[in-house]
């Protein structure tokens, strides 16, 4: 009896195992041989120059001292308040009377 439930044990161990490993089993049966690379393209689309060297004026926003000093008073809660916007106003003649 002690045998019998030993093997039922093993067996049922054997095929526990079986069905884990087939999960890692890979089938590229459906796939092309070029699966895949539009993705890898347009990740190295994305990546516009990782050796980028600038000569020149940098851009807007680009200067390090002023970027530095900006997260200054960002941390110390003395931010320069932005100007608030003023509207704009248009006017416009008539183009004519009704008779």
């Amino acid at each position: 009896m002690r045998s019998m439930i030993k093997t039922a044990l093993l067996a049922t161990a054997i095929v526990a195992l079986a069905a884990s490993l087939g999960g890692c089993v890979t089938s590229r049966l459906h796939l092309g041989d070029d699966y895949g690379h539009a993705v890898r393209q347009d990740v190295l689309a994305q990546v516009g120059d990782p050796d980028a060297k600038y000569v020149g004026i940098p851009e807007a926003g680009g200067n390090g001292e002023r970027a530095s000093l900006a997260q200054e008073r960002y941390v110390t809660g003395t931010v320069i308040k932005p100007v608030s916007p003023s509207t704009s106003s248009v006017s416009a003649g008539g183009g004519g009377s009704p008779k």
